[in-house]
């Protein structure tokens, strides 16, 4: 019991990139993250690590999720290793009769998944956490190709380098315009695609992508050169389609 409950204290500081300095981990030593320290061994030993290539459909699913998110101020940060926008009291997602509250979304360049190995420019994950304290993680992608109003709004806000957070006035972000038109998901058990990589993370990732211009991600990559995970093994794992 105190094993899964620190897992999910260091999963929840994780989330805001409130990790101890002397488990520091970084995209040059991704290779070590479970040698780091023994709360991130499930990065080495885990089976149902994040992300994999989202080959293989083995089932069907009936039920799609509904957003009910609203906009809120721009809390933005650059910890270090990502750029992550808070969105606490910005709304939930609704799935399976259950409530997810969307806390955070934040960048990965390259993607993370792929789709029949396929890699995308850009992938941004939305992080929700239910009353029991499970997470459930939105995977969205984008390719290049037209100019993303939107992400501009907080393109206009990068920070160049890592910095506490900041809140900007008047300036206002909804996660729902994030989403692609088309809701054709993947689905399928997963774990943080980051230290201490805890599983049993709910991940629901976007077939169809979102654009971004070129401009848009060569302004991005100048700040984050590489912050993605290696594909990981499925393990016999179900991946579901909508």
């Amino acid at each position: 019991m105190y094993r899964r409950e620190l897992l999910q204290f260091i999963g929840s500081q994780a989330l805001f990139g409130a990790i101890n300095p002397e488990f520091a981990w970084n995209y040059q030593n991704i290779d070590h993250w479970g040698e780091l320290s023994r709360n991130y061994r499930l990065c080495t030993t885990g089976k149902q690590q994040t992300p994999i290539d989202l080959s293989i459909v083995t089932e069907k699913e009936l039920y799609h999720p509904t957003f009910n998110y609203r906009p809120v101020p721009l809390k933005i940060r650059h910890n270090g290793r990502t750029i992550l926008v808070k969105t606490e009291k910005c709304g939930n997602m609704s799935f399976h009769g259950e409530d997810w509250d969307l806390l955070q979304f934040h960048f990965h360049h390259p993607s993370e998944h792929q789709i029949k190995g396929q890699s995308f420019p850009l992938e941004i994950h939305l992080v929700h956490r239910n009353g029991r304290g499970n997470l459930a993680v939105v995977g969205i992608l984008a390719e290049i190709g037209a100019h993303n109003p939107y992400l501009q709004t907080i393109w206009a806000y990068l920070p160049q380098e890592p910095s506490p957070e900041m809140i900007i006035p008047d300036t206002w972000v909804n996660a729902r315009l994030l989403l692609p038109e088309n809701r054709d998901f993947y689905e399928y058990r997963g774990s943080l695609s980051t230290p201490p990589c805890s599983e049993d993370v709910l991940w629901l990732v976007w077939q169809n992508a979102i654009k971004i211009s070129p401009q848009q991600l060569q302004q991005l990559a100048a700040i984050l050169p590489r912050n993605a995970r290696n594909i990981q093994p499925l393990n016999g794992r179900s991946i579901l389609h909508s």
